[in-house]
């Protein structure tokens, strides 16, 4: 799809399918610190959680009417600090990633309000890495063989983002 600006909107029970399906594809799970590949009951018990839960952010960034990303925003209570994760859909065109980062971004700062705005990437994603770095994050640190995937220890890096960078950069 060629279209240049997307939109973010909120994940309701319809997107639950496609979420599942990218979530559990090898290209994004490989990535998750969860790998192991989740049931529908599972993905449904996590999505009525959150649903419970007014510090979580679950979008869905579409182009058209196209659902080509996910996003989960989760606040700290009321200290405007908030983690993010997020996935494209494996059959998403290139470009899309970048556009969806952006208009997290503003959900993130210009809707929510945030002060910052952290991330966290397994050692071996580079290609997160890449993406948290372009998109403004500071690389903040290394949690040392901080996750084990059940087989070996992993580093994790984690990322950060002030708003006031992000006014700045934007």
């Amino acid at each position: 799809m060629a279209a240049s600006v997307g939109n973010l909107r909120a994940m309701t029970a319809n997107d639950l399918v496609p979420v599942l399906a990218w979530r559990n594809h090898e290209s994004v799970r490989r990535f998750m610190y969860t790998q192991h590949e989740i049931s529908p009951a599972e993905h449904r018990r996590w999505f009525k959680r959150c649903e419970q839960d007014s510090n979580r952010h679950l979008l869905i960034y579409e182009e058209g009417k196209q659902p080509l990303g996910f996003m989960n925003i989760t606040v700290a209570g009321d200290s405007r600090i908030a983690d993010w994760g997020f996935y494209n859909a494996p059959e998403a065109p290139k470009g899309t990633g970048g556009r969806l980062g952006r208009l997290a971004l503003h959900y993130s700062f210009d809707t929510l309000g945030l002060h910052k705005l952290c991330g966290q990437a397994l050692a071996y994603n580079e290609g997160s890495i890449r993406f948290h770095e372009k998109l403004g994050f500071t690389r903040e640190g290394v949690l040392r063989q901080q996750h084990f995937d059940g087989n070996r220890y992993h580093d994790i890096v984690c990322f950060g983002l002030l708003k006031h960078e992000w006014d700045k950069n934007r």
